[in-house]
């Protein structure tokens, strides 16, 4: 029994032969020779189309030649470089591109130009120019009007160091005129800045200082006056923008003299008077309604200098107003605006003097109810002193407000009657230290 017993490790077990078709049927030959025989390599799923070299690559390692299983991994013969490279080459011939073709840039915009330094060097970015510098602190201060004191100091030392020449000096003037008569509603806040900066550039060439170049300027609208105001709409626009800048401009504009306190242009006061001689003369409703609102700007200050002068300008003025409304062709509206135009200098312009107003009545003032209450009645209309209707039920109220507090507040609206040194009533005093008392015990244990 023991002689058929083999001891050595893995006697007597049977020999299977391997079942894979990589392995070769060896038999009973050397083990070791079928673990070196390999199955060919497989292509990946993923992978690109077959190549040339890719094929014969592979028919060194599996030993044959492996077909494409998909569409996409056919091989063309047309992709090979040579194909290419002819490609190209038709192309190139037939295109009409031209790599000396010049640049090409939209309509909107402006071709770029390299900018050079002082000291000859390229730079990247041009610098900033006078009429993009006064364009922006001119729409701050249309933007932001109550920020002008604060702000005047800053831009007229930043246009000291800018206008160093009798050429920028004329820019900036032309600037600051184009921009006060173009920009709406800004002709308050350029007559400001322009008498600022008449007492505050230090630059005076020989031509003239600002105002005197600022009085030229307009002196050359002036003169087109006549022609102005029988234009086109768009011609009379911007004449009837250049008179309100003027009225501004008489206003603002204060003329310094050593001997006494400041002046006006006196040579705008005469320029006011021929430019409504000059809106008179065509009496369209544009042309009327400029004058109305020059008149409303100015007409109280240019009465009374031509009243300390002697002079019944303002009297001949509404004189040809009350003609003009008579037999002008103008809109019903315009009449109605000159009507009241009449009507407020005929008030004083709406000034109360401080004598007139202590002996002011309802029938010598026209303002006399301005500050007085409004009340409404159940149906919602409202009355006022004014009314003669409710004039009682008007002191009915005011009566009746004062028996409801009598003596609450003061004559300067401070409390008279309720403060703190007043004494408290025995009963209340004694019902408060009552409560203290009682507060007191609940807290105790």
């Amino acid at each position: 029994m023991t002689e058929n017993f083999d001891r050595a490790p893995g006697a007597g077990r049977a020999r299977i032969k391997p079942t894979s078709p990589g392995l070769a049927d060896v038999g009973d030959g050397d083990a070791s020779s079928v673990f070196n025989q390999r199955e060919p390599l497989r292509q990946p799923r993923t992978s690109p189309p077959l190549t040339e070299n890719n094929t014969n690559t592979s028919e060194a390692i599996g030993g044959e030649s492996r077909r494409p299983s998909k569409p996409h991994q056919v091989i063309h013969n047309n992709s090979t470089p040579a194909s290419k490279v002819k490609r190209v080459e038709s192309l190139v011939n037939t295109s009409i591109l031209s790599a000396n073709a010049p640049e090409f840039y939209p309509s909107s915009s402006s071709p770029y130009e390299k900018s050079v330094s002082e000291d000859g060097s390229d730079c990247y970015y041009t610098e900033t120019t006078l009429a993009e510098l006064v364009e922006e602190f001119l729409s701050h201060l249309n933007s932001s009007p109550g920020s002008f004191e604060n702000d005047i100091e800053h831009i007229a030392n930043m246009l000291n160091s800018w206008v160093t020449t009798e050429e920028t000096l004329q820019e900036l003037v032309e600037l600051l005129y184009t921009q006060s008569t173009v920009i709406p509603n800004f002709s308050y806040t350029g007559a400001r800045l322009c008498n600022f900066l008449s007492h505050n550039l230090a630059l005076s060439p020989a031509s003239g200082n600002f105002r005197q170049l600022l009085l030229k300027r307009c002196q050359t609208e002036y003169e087109q006056r006549n022609v102005a105001v029988r234009g086109d709409a768009e011609t009379q626009k911007k004449f009837h923008a250049y008179v309100l800048f003027l009225g501004e401009l008489y206003l603002r504009l204060e003329i310094k003299s050593a001997k006494g306190p400041p002046s006006r242009a006196e040579i705008l006061l005469t320029a006011l008077r021929e430019l409504m001689n000059a809106l008179f003369s065509n009496p369209v409703d544009g042309n009327l309604i400029c004058a109305v609102k020059l008149l409303k700007l100015t007409g109280s200050i240019l009465e009374d200098t031509w009243k300390e002068s002697g002079k019944s300008d303002m009297d001949q003025i509404v004189q040809r107003i009350e003609n003009i409304v008579l037999d002008a062709q103008c809109s019903r509206d315009v009449k109605q605006m000159l009507l009241r135009l009449v009507e407020l200098r005929s008030s004083n312009w709406g000034r109360v003097h401080a004598a007139a107003a202590a002996d002011a009545t309802p029938d010598n003032d026209p303002n006399y109810f301005m500050n007085e209450p409004t009340f409404y009645t159940a149906d919602g209309t409202p009355f006022t002193a004014a009314d003669p209707e409710y004039s009682e039920k008007y002191q009915e109220i005011l009566d009746r407000e004062d028996d409801y507090f009598p003596e609450a507040y003061g004559e300067n609206g401070s409390e008279s009657s309720f403060n703190d040194e007043d004494e408290m009533d025995p009963e209340i005093e004694e019902a408060f230290e009552k409560f203290c008392l009682e507060s007191e015990r609940e807290r105790l244990p």
